[in-house]
């Protein structure tokens, strides 16, 4: 209790500097904290929120819009009409704004819109965002991909230590001169992207400025350390560790907002105005996001008004209601899904798994590659409960890893049960039964102050320690959020819960996410995962998943396309690939005194720049 009482009042003293109403200050406190701020490495929305207000793409979502942009960098959107799209779809033409500066006072420039998109691309982290562009510009779905395909050899011999191998080295010049180079040209003050085939979401792409289509200052990365713009350089600047990047922790965008600093000892970012933004100087004059895990906290600095919005927990939201000060905005359409997964290679490295081995201490890294297993997990989440005691009912079920409003969902699909019965018949089929016999230790991770998160973990674990009396035993762990993705990322967690949030409104981002062995959750699956899902399917016609999640990708047909989701989606749900738990309404909470925000299931975190403060 001691602890808990310092805490509060070490964070409302580092808050007490602003005044209960200053309509200048705005301060936003969550639970999560960036992971990095290089633009083309971060993934998550909490990095996503920085950036969205310190960098700019070419286009934007015009407000609540999912179907209509609105010009940013660019002057104008492309379009068949305009002449900006053309050759069937497969160029579109960029009219680059003049007279926009970054904030370094550097001149935009057309050479930074084509440098922006290189560095992305033949930078491609693992586990990152770029899977996006490769496969809208490309039709591949990563640098390794192009770079076997060019090459014809697999990375793992083109490459040693990091560098090429000596009679690889012009090929790979070559690639970036013939096929990457050409696909983001500038044409006078326009950049020109040329696409392999017309890919139908490529502004949707584009408009999202989360990172992967902001645009950097060619100059300043270079003279930062990001790559140097050479063709025969460019493999040095590949897939480096987070940390090293030289604008992990730097942004230094066209946006409305600058990066004063990110105190990540303290948990905090600031921002300040960007004066000489050019569509006008934002209302808000600084900016502050804090991390602040515990809800007591959160919810004491907005009804103080040393916050101005606060993550909510919704189990709490009647603890609030009735404050006239303090406004409720209610069901919030969601592009999103909740999901527990599986790695079905865990990292032998992992501290998850205990021993790793049948031992009655441990859980093998392969467990979950039983189908047995996984669906022993899907009958031990009270999803009902879920929806109604944890979110309070704003949430709602859905069959499979897809959103109720995207191409191809199914509401006749079959939705998993709660049944501990059924999850222990499960169990004692599983690798013949060992966790009831021999036993089962492990951990599942949520991060720390996710409430929804955290509730899920404990009733996975209440109910598998109930039917494994005295041999299963399952540890809950709180990470900071960090260190959750980074232990994600490195397969180390034996059952991450997922929470998707649409990178561009199609099934596709949600379908190849997910199910795909080149997906982004794939690495977090493990091997095990891969090579199942690759693998030619018998209930499949002879096809792997894989290969329909292409098709119906590749399709312009959008009956062909629903047919093919469907199947997906049955396939997956049959063999518990993953486990989905709802699909988020939105509650969003804030003081009364907050204007100007408006709902966008595809922005992460506030646009600053359209808030203000009135009383």
């Amino acid at each position: 209790m001691l602890r808990r009482l310092l805490l509060v009042f070490v964070v409302l003293a580092a808050v007490s500097i602003f005044a209960a109403f200053d309509p200048t200050i705005y301060v936003s406190v969550g639970v999560g904290e960036p992971d990095t701020l290089d633009i083309h490495q971060a993934y998550d929305t909490v990095s996503g929120e920085v950036i969205y207000n310190v960098y700019e793409s070419l286009i934007a979502y015009k407000k609540s819009s999912l179907t209509e942009f609105e010009p940013r960098l660019a002057t104008e959107v492309p379009s068949v009409k305009n002449g900006l799209i053309k050759d069937g779809g497969k160029t579109y033409v960029f009219p680059i704004r003049k007279g926009v500066k970054f904030h370094n006072g550097s001149d935009l420039t057309p050479e930074d819109v084509e440098y922006s998109f290189e560095r992305g691309l033949l930078y491609d982290p693992a586990g990152g965002p770029m899977w996006m562009l490769w496969n809208a510009i490309f039709g591949v779905n990563s640098l390794n991909e192009m770079i076997e395909k060019y090459v014809g050899k697999p990375v793992s011999e083109i490459f040693k230590d990091g560098e090429p191998l000596p009679q690889y080295k012009d090929k790979l010049v070559e690639m970036y001169k013939n096929v990457i180079d050409p696909a983001i040209e500038v044409d006078g003050n326009n950049v020109v992207f040329k696409l392999v085939r017309p890919y139908g979401p490529f502004l949707t792409i584009m408009a999202h400025t989360v990172g992967w289509s902001a645009v950097l200052d060619k100059e300043t990365s270079i003279k930062l350390g990001l790559w140097d713009g050479k063709p025969d350089t460019w493999w040095k600047y590949r897939n480096i560790a987070k940390e090293k990047s030289p604008i992990y922790a730097t942004a230094i965008g066209t946006g409305p907002y600058k990066l004063v600093e990110w105190d990540r000892t303290n948990r905090k970012v600031l921002l300040e105005a960007n004066k000489d933004y050019w569509r006008g100087e934002p209302r808000i004059k600084k900016v502050v996001i804090m991390t602040v895990s515990e809800w007591g906290t959160r919810k004491l600095m907005l009804e103080k008004g040393d916050a101005d919005d606060i993550a909510i927990v919704l189990e709490y939201l009647d603890q609030i209601r009735g404050n006239k000060d303090i406004q409720i905005i209610e069901n919030i359409p969601s592009l999103s899904v909740t999901v527990v997964g599986f790695s079905w290679s865990v990292s032998p490295n992992s501290k998850y798994i205990g021993s790793g081995k049948w031992d009655g201490n441990g859980m093998p890294p392969d467990f979950f590659s039983d189908i047995n297993a996984r669906k022993a997990i899907s009958y031990v989440i009270n999803y009902d409960a879920v929806v109604r005691d944890v979110l309070k009912g704003y949430g709602i079920r859905v069959p499979a890893a897809l959103p109720n409003t995207l191409l191809g969902f199914d509401p006749t699909l079959p939705l998993y049960k709660f049944n501990v019965t059924e999850a222990r018949k499960a169990l004692e089929k599983a690798w013949d039964g060992k966790a009831l016999k021999v036993g089962l230790k492990f951990s599942i991770a949520y991060n720390t102050g996710n409430m929804m998160r955290q509730r899920i973990a404990e009733m996975i674990k209440t109910y598998l320690e109930m039917i494994g009396s005295g041999k299963i035993k399952v540890d809950v762990v709180a990470l900071n959020w960090p260190s959750y993705l980074d232990a994600m990322r490195k397969a180390e967690l034996p059952m991450p819960i997922f929470n998707w949030l649409a990178d561009f409104p199609d099934p596709d981002n949600f379908i190849f996410t997910f199910y795909h062995s080149a997906g982004t959750y794939a690495p977090r699956q493990g091997e095990n995962f891969k090579k199942f899902v690759s693998a030619p399917r018998k209930e499949l016609g002879g096809k792997s998943l894989d290969e329909l999640i292409e098709a119906a990708r590749n399709s312009s047909d959008p009956d062909e396309r629903k047919k093919l989701y469907v199947q997906i989606q049955k396939f997956a749900i049959d063999n518990y690939i993953s486990i989905p738990v709802y699909q988020p309404v939105g509650v969003r909470v804030q003081r009364a005194w907050v204007k100007g925000w408006y709902e966008n299931p595809m922005r992460p975190g506030n646009d600053y720049f359209e808030l203000y403060k009135q009383q």
